[in-house]
């Protein structure tokens, strides 16, 4: 018997979600790209990378709760380590945010980009950590992180093309369309 038979559906669904997300997130940076925004590479560490990562790690966890373990043993290690450097991964987001200084970070934006996927991947530790003694109720709250994983990347990948398009990318946007491109000429010259 597999010990995670009854969740394939579920981590099937989730997990090509999150693979389709990561995805379109390539598709929707490469076209964004002609705003010019000036994004820096710690703008990007800070708030594109994040999201890519947790559709990453929603599409790992999908992976390994899918995959035909015989016992429990095996995946609680695996999945116990993959929530510890998710941990540290938080962590070093929270870091990268507080150092970027191009945006000022919101409420909202410490909620999504480090609240809830800290308690997303810690939630994810401490259930691999009870897995083999309350494997029912361990493995709601491996779906329930799975699932604050992939909410958490679809509202920042919405937030950044927001932001691009409203927001940041606007401005540059703007000054790139009032410019004349080369080799045009101005009127009456």
């Amino acid at each position: 018997m597999r010990p995670f038979a009854e969740w394939e559906s579920f981590y099937v669904i989730v997990g090509s979600s999150a693979a389709a997300l990561t995805g379109l997130q390539f598709v929707v940076m490469a076209l964004v790209a002609d705003l010019r925004s000036r994004s820096t590479i710690r703008e990007i560490n800070a708030f594109a990378t994040p999201t890519i990562i947790h559709f990453g790690a929603v599409l790992l966890l999908s992976g390994i709760l899918s995959a035909p373990w015989h016992r429990i043993g095996i995946a609680a290690v695996l999945l116990g380590v993959f929530g510890l450097t998710g941990l540290g991964y938080s962590m070093n987001v929270v870091r990268r945010a507080r150092r970027q200084s191009s945006y000022r970070m919101v409420l909202e934006d410490w909620i999504f980009h480090a609240a809830l996927p800290t308690l997303a991947y810690a939630a994810l530790f401490i259930a691999t950590c009870v897995l083999p003694f309350h494997t029912h109720d361990a493995l709601f709250v491996i779906a329930a992180a799975a699932l604050i994983l992939l909410f958490v990347g679809i509202h920042n990948a919405w937030d950044t093309v927001t932001y691009l398009v409203v927001g940041g990318g606007a401005q540059e946007r703007d000054k790139a369309r009032d410019q004349p491109s080369p080799g045009a000429t101005t009127p009456g010259a």
